[in-house]
C-alpha cells in the first residue's frame, strides 16, 4: 500500500500488547483505522468539513492516544492558529503521525513540540468519548 501519513517510511514501532489482533506496526493500525474514521470520530468543531476523501480530519488526539496505548511512546503536539494542538506519535526515533493527511500539502514541524496528556485531553468529555469508540471499534475490526 502506497502511505501518505507523516514518518511512513520509518514508522517501525512494534506493538507492546497484542489487545489488537494484526495491529503491529503503525502502518497496520493506519490500515485498520481507515475502515474506522467517521464523522462520529471527527472533533465536533470539524465535522463540517469531515469527508471519507478527507477521513483523518479531526482525529489527530484520539488516534494519537490509541497508537500510545499499542506502540508505547509519547504524544507529542504542534501548536496551531486556533490554539489547538496536532498531535502525533513518538516511540524512541520512529516519529509517525498517523493524520497528518488532513493538512494536504502543509508542511508541519514535529521537533521541539510539547508533550500531550490523555488527562488534559479526555478532560472534554466529548473527546474521551470518541477515543472510546475508537477504541471499541478497533477491537471489532480486530475481530475480538
Amino acid at each position: 500500500m502506497d502511505y501518505h501519513f507523516y514518518g511512513w517510511e520509518k514508522a517501525d514501532a512494534p506493538a507492546v500488547t497484542d489487545e489488537y489482533k494484526n495491529i503491529k506496526t503503525p502502518a497496520d493500525l493506519y490500515d485498520a483505522l481507515s475502515h474506522i474514521w467517521c464523522v462520529d470520530t471527527c472533533a465536533p468543531r470539524m465535522r463540517k468539513g469531515w469527508t471519507p476523501e478527507n477521513r483523518t480530519l479531526g482525529q489527530c488526539s484520539i488516534t494519537a492516544f490509541l497508537a500510545q496505548d499499542i506502540f508505547g511512546g509519547k504524544v507529542y503536539g504542534i501548536l496551531r492558529p486556533d490554539g489547538n494542538y496536532h498531535c502525533y506519535n513518538v516511540v524512541g526515533d520512529c516519529v509517525f503521525d498517523l493524520t497528518s493527511e488532513q493538512f494536504g500539502e502543509e508542511v508541519l514541524v514535529y521537533e521541539n513540540n510539547p508533550e500531550q496528556f490523555r488527562d488534559i485531553h479526555f478532560a472534554k468529555e466529548e473527546k474521551r468519548l470518541r477515543y472510546e469508540y475508537l477504541k471499541e471499534a478497533l477491537k471489532k475490526h480486530c475481530g475480538e
